[in-house]
């Protein structure tokens, strides 16, 4: 008995949220077709050079953006980025540091710095030998 194993495949916002580029900035073949996992393997290891300039100049999805600033994709929505942005817009961002920018930023290393300290006691804890009740 011979088993079939069916090629998996994933709709173009999957692939791209994957290879972290906007999926409307995609070529028009990539945003219609279906992409299978070889072909996703493909496009990260050897990337086309539509993918390599995405990556570079954007226009960058929510996630991408929110990483090269330093805040969460909540902070942006309260600064009042809802689009997707270009390296050269997010630049122009890090110049000027717009309050809300700054405050998202010290609020985000506040975030890490209460995860690291939870993380740390949890480790802490989980050293500590247990006691037995006699």
């Amino acid at each position: 008995m011979t088993s079939h194993q069916s090629t998996q495949t994933m709709k173009p916002a999957t692939a791209a949220k994957k290879l972290g580029v906007y999926l409307q900035a995609t070529p028009a073949e990539f945003q219609e077709g279906v992409i299978s996992r070889a072909e996703l393997n493909e496009l990260q290891a050897n990337p086309p050079e539509w993918l390599r300039e995405l990556r570079r100049n954007g226009p960058h999805p929510r996630p991408v953006v929110a990483a090269k600033l330093g805040v969460s994709i909540a902070g942006l929505a309260r600064g009042g980025v809802t689009e997707a942005l270009t390296t050269e817009q997010i630049e122009a961002l890090k110049n000027d540091l717009p309050e809300w920018l700054q405050q998202e930023r010290a609020t985000q290393a506040e975030v890490r710095k209460e995860a690291a300290r939870i993380k740390e006691k949890q480790a802490e804890q989980a050293d500590k030998p247990t006691r037995r009740r006699s």
